[in-house]
């Protein structure tokens, strides 16, 4: 059975689909395809069935990352179907443990950056009102939370 990882944001438009695709692409270049599945969720309806924002798909195109999805809203059934929950900061970790009222499944719920190795950041910034600069700072910022993060998966399969 698969390791599974869910990526949440607030609008699952510009972080979390940014870290489910990177993720993608570093299980499939390290050779482990169908034994790490990915996906992404927001904690908002706000663009549920949009596909990742534009913005997003340019900056990570420059680093050969392919944007794939459209944006769903987080769920409760998702404590129970994901191995791993990934919040990209302190609100989208708040807003999913507080749908966890028993706090059966809090131990499954990470920040992003806690698996960031060359990054200080505490929490993935929100690049959705900034510049071209933001997006391609957070597709950096996801690398490297992602590299952290397969290795700490590797170490569990």
């Amino acid at each position: 059975m698969a390791y599974r990882l869910l990526f949440v944001c607030l609008g699952n438009i510009c972080r979390s689909p940014s870290a489910e695709n990177i993720m993608k692409h570093l299980v499939e270049q390290a050779g482990l395809t169908g034994q790490v599945e990915c996906d992404s969720a927001g904690t908002s309806s706000y663009h549920i069935g949009s596909p990742p924002d534009r913005r997003m798909e340019a900056a990570a195109a420059k680093q050969g990352i392919a944007m794939t999805g459209s944006a769903r809203q987080f769920n409760t059934e998702d404590f129970e179907a994901f191995d791993l929950i990934l919040a990209m900061d302190r609100d989208n970790y708040r807003n999913i443990c507080a749908l966890d009222r028993s706090g059966k499944y809090h131990d499954k719920v990470k920040l992003m950056c806690d698996y960031a190795q060359a990054h200080g950041d505490r929490e993935v910034p929100d690049p959705y009102y900034g510049g071209p600069d933001g997006f391609d700072y957070v597709i950096n910022l996801l690398m490297d939370g992602c590299e952290g993060l397969l290795k700490d998966v590797k170490a569990k399969l």
